[in-house]
């Protein structure tokens, strides 16, 4: 009733309020929910090893003095095939366009540590960054923590970017060669293509502009005829027969290094982002954390736990049925969930041996919801065949 109220409720704008609605869009598994959850402060967004773990467009927000960031995880970018094999619905395919719609901004995920993906974009994001090009995007390297060769950091930039950021060329120093063992902490983001006059945040990222440029290995070159800035010109509509030859997006205004898991410099991005707002109306009474309801946010993260546990293609068979959801006397949430499944093998994995997944599943899944809900949670599951 209370996430009702603040929903329904006009937002609590200051007097000058600033907006931005940023996409994260991506591949599945790049670990869009992860960073989202990391951004604001709780874990809000559920998260698995398994592919297509978000089935819909949940917006978290987050609000810092005047300024409102509404978050927009997307489900990964997939095509109708892959959709077919894990039973997704067919918003799968709809939503992160959606998301694309609404954005001032777009944060691109990549996976470094896959490097059977990391040196390219999927043709999913290249279709959907080459269908908007006039909203701003910037490219996020993410689990850069994983990655114990450092210099191939710059192979991946080079191939992502086309060699051009915010419509300046980028010269890798050959120097960065002889640190190729190296396993120090990776440089936070990358300015150095930034035209002087373009609007890079000042202090306090100037140390890291230092860092970054010490680490990287990649330094100013001139500006590229017709790349743009986002700003000036604006980047040319891409058709389909120059994406067949592009490997990743001349556009991006900023690269931004982290290891979102554990939290490393999010921060920095989180200030960039603040920074890059713009005048306009809050959407969310300043209270909100997610437009989700917390039946919705409860769903997600026992399918979370399901999908951990569960071998392949099982746990995307299962039907969640919340049975019970009250307050108990101590202000403590009672919650009862069917887990309806197509087979009866399918149920014995999921109970497990002695009961013991299940357990666990309800154990992991009921902590989070305390994290979140900042209450008891007293968990209940039970698992039956579909009738």
């Amino acid at each position: 009733e209370e996430q009702k109220r603040l929903l329904e409720n006009r937002p609590d704008q200051p007097q000058n309020p600033k907006v931005l609605r940023i996409a994260i869009i991506g591949a599945p598994n790049a670990g869009k929910s992860t960073l989202s959850n990391q951004l604001l402060g709780r874990k809000v967004f559920p998260v698995s090893k398994k592919v297509h773990t978000t089935r819909c467009k949940a917006r978290g927000v987050i609000t810092h003095e005047d300024t409102q960031l509404i978050i927009l995880d997307t489900p990964g970018l997939t095509n109708p095939l892959k959709a077919r094999r894990h039973n997704l619905d067919e918003t799968m395919l709809t939503d992160p366009w959606d998301s694309m719609k609404h954005a001032d901004l777009v944060l691109v995920l990549v996976d470094v540590s896959d490097h059977w993906t990391r040196n390219s974009l999927s043709k999913e994001v290249l279709k959907c960054l080459s269908q908007f090009p006039h909203i701003p995007s910037v490219l996020v390297l993410n689990k850069v923590d994983i990655l114990k060769k450092k210099f191939l950091l710059l192979e991946i930039i080079t191939d992502l970017t086309e060699g051009i950021v915010n419509g300046k060329k980028l010269k890798v120093k050959s120097a960065v060669k002889q640190d190729s063992s190296s396993s120090a902490k990776s440089p936070l983001r990358i300015t150095q293509a930034s035209p002087p006059e373009s609007k890079v945040p000042g202090p306090p990222f100037g140390q890291e502009k230092n860092q970054a440029q010490e680490g990287s290995g990649l330094d100013k070159s001139s500006d590229v005829g017709g790349a743009g800035t986002g700003e000036a010109q604006g980047p040319k509509h891409h058709g389909p027969e120059d994406l067949k030859d592009m490997k990743g997006w001349p556009h991006f205004q900023e690269i931004f290094m982290l290891a979102a898991l554990h939290g490393e410099e999010v921060d920095t991005l989180k200030r960039y982002l603040l920074m890059q707002a713009k005048p306009g109306p809050w959407e969310f009474h300043s209270d909100v954390l997610t437009n989700q309801s917390p039946q919705e946010i409860c769903d997600n993260i026992v399918r979370e736990k399901v999908l951990e546990y569960l071998p392949l293609e099982v746990p995307y068979g299962v039907t969640q049925v919340t049975e019970i959801w009250e307050e108990g006397e101590c202000g403590e949430l009672l919650i009862m969930q069917s887990l309806l499944v197509p087979r009866e093998s399918h149920k014995r994995m999921l109970i497990g041996r002695g009961g013991k997944v299940i357990s666990r599943i309800a154990r992991e899944a009921g902590q989070d919801l305390m994290n979140v809900f900042l209450c008891d949670v007293r968990l209940k599951l039970k698992v039956e065949v579909k009738g």
